[in-house]
């Protein structure tokens, strides 16, 4: 990281930060952007004068949490809006850029960076669609792969959200090292254990019996719910009462993650609860008898966060960048089998003293990630971009 400058007094730099996916999903983009801006917002406001950017293609407003900072809007149709955003890089046609507040930095939070004449940041969660081709859509992945490159090429600087996804811009497009920066990604507060009442009233509200496992993300191939329903299968066959609970909207490919649902016959088994809300999850993690993060691939990872700090014990795989976020709180699946997770499931499930450990390791673990941290490593990046572009 460049040295701090977040605490010397400077006039406040401009920036402008697409806060698009927090407005349009709901997911990790949604939760990074939402909580680094308001981060932002709550803390270095002395420093940064921010300013927020989205293209309105549907209705939805800006998160309570940062409806009160300065927003300018676009209206395009969303395929035209990525599609537009980069016909004019490729044209370097200042498009976007006039719609914008002059000076400062601008904030690509997602993948996505229109052509800018000021110094832009660009933030990268993963090149999933580089390493898992098969995990996303034939048009997805062929606007990706014309479009990162550039994108990273043009950007003055760039955010990795861990050292893995860093790793992957080095080896994948030998982006310079010194203009990759690695920020860590945050926790929320209000995410702490929660009490039996809380637990009760948001198992009500979703209809989730007891006991349950527990996964939370988009429902996608490379979260890999299938192996977690193949184990599941299996610990049903020896006779554990366990249901599995799946908190997450659909993404794409979701018709084969149904499909195994029903040919595990375990369709009474799993509960598909949908993008909850962020108030419930805390009370869903904190009553989950373990938490499963079997994935293929995580830019970095934060309901592994959000489960350890609300108690639960996480099983993991040892893919991309969990192994650094989870640290050691969690168990870790090798070979990533059915019969590997069943097994660490279930060695949580019957040694309470070693779900115990976990709970408490995990507390530890979550509590090196906030926040306030991010937004002040990001502070830096932004100089760092404007010292690049000079």
């Amino acid at each position: 990281m460049p040295s701090s400058s977040a605490g010397h007094r400077q006039s406040p730099l401009r920036v402008v930060l697409d806060a698009g996916p927090a407005v349009h999903q709901r997911a990790g983009l949604a939760r990074y952007t939402e909580r680094l801006a308001s981060a932002l917002w709550q803390n270095y406001r002395h420093v940064v004068d921010l300013n927020l950017f989205y293209n309105s293609h549907s209705r939805r407003q800006l998160p309570a949490a940062i409806a009160s900072v300065p927003a300018h809007t676009l209206r395009l149709h969303q395929h035209a809006w990525r599609l537009g955003a980069l016909a004019c890089q490729l044209l370097r046609a200042p498009v976007v850029e006039r719609r914008l507040p002059a000076n400062g930095v601008y904030h690509a939070t997602e993948h996505l960076l229109p052509w800018m004449a000021r110094p832009a940041v660009m933030t990268v969660h993963d090149l999933i669609f580089e390493r898992f081709p098969q995990h996303h859509t034939l048009a997805n992945r062929a606007f990706l792969r014309v479009a990162m490159p550039l994108f990273v090429r043009r950007a003055d600087a760039i955010i990795a959200v861990s050292q893995h996804s860093k790793g992957d811009l080095l080896d994948l497009y030998a982006t310079p090292s010194q203009k990759v920066y690695v920020v860590d990604e945050g926790i929320d507060e209000h995410f702490r254990q929660a009490d039996e009442d809380a637990i009760r009233r948001a198992r009500e509200r979703h209809s989730i019996r007891r006991p349950y496992l527990l996964m939370v993300g988009t429902l996608e191939p490379r979260k890999n719910h299938t192996l977690a329903f193949e184990a599941l299968a299996r610990l049903k066959a020896e006779g554990w009462p366990h249901c599995l609970v799946v908190v997450g909207g659909r993404g794409w490919l979701f018709e084969t993650v149904q499909r195994q649902v029903e040919a595990l016959d375990l369709t009474g088994d799993i509960i598909f609860a949908g993008a909850v809300p962020d108030a419930d999850l805390p009370a869903l993690y904190s009553g989950a008898d373990c938490f499963l993060m079997p994935s293929l691939y995580e830019g970095f990872g934060i309901p592994v966060l959000e489960a350890m700090a609300c108690g639960a014990p996480v099983v993991s795989s040892k893919a991309s960048s969990l192994p650094y976020v989870a640290g050691d709180a969690a168990l870790f699946i090798e070979p990533l089998t059915a019969q590997a997770l069943a097994a660490a499931v279930r060695q949580v499930l019957s040694n309470p003293d070693l779900a115990a450990a976990m709970r408490a390791n995990g507390g530890r673990q979550s509590s090196h990630f906030c926040w306030k941290r991010a937004a002040r490593e990001t502070v830096d990046v932004y100089r760092a971009a404007v010292a690049r572009g000079s």
